[in-house]
């Protein structure tokens, strides 16, 4: 009877191991790369929801932002556009390029709030992507 119970749960700790990485990737996500030409590392991949917790934001539109006239609208959100909807590869005119986009909204924070990654390889982990 000792043995039944042994391997009952042995199997259910084994089968709960196998399922937590899948919930732990559900709520990541890798930041879209496939618009540069000439990707020169691995997206960044985080996990959005632990995050915005971590970073404490509280509005979406901190870091999904929409510009009109060169000002910022407060109350307008852009999680539903892709960054390159409003961004091109390159700088054009005010609107910075793509990588410089990224780089000021999400390094830019850090460096403001003294906190997260500044450094490549801390954003641009090769072997993180999903499914790796």
């Amino acid at each position: 009877m000792r043995k039944r119970y042994g391997a009952v749960i042995a199997i259910a700790l084994f089968s709960f191991l196998l399922i937590i990485p899948v919930f732990a990737q559900e709520d990541m996500v890798v930041v879209e790369g496939d618009s540069f030409k000439n990707q020169r590392r691995p997206p960044s991949v985080f996990r959005h929801d632990a995050h915005n917790e971590t970073a404490e934001i509280e509005e979406c539109n901190e870091c999904h932002h929409v510009y009109e006239n060169g000002k910022r609208v407060a109350d307008e959100s852009s999680e539903d556009q892709r960054c390159s909807d409003c961004h091109s590869e390159k700088n054009s005119g005010n609107q910075p390029g793509l990588r410089k986009a990224f780089h000021l909204n999400c390094k830019g924070c850090h460096q403001i709030k003294k906190r997260g990654p500044v450094m490549c390889g801390e954003c641009h982990v090769r072997g993180t992507a999903i499914g790796e």
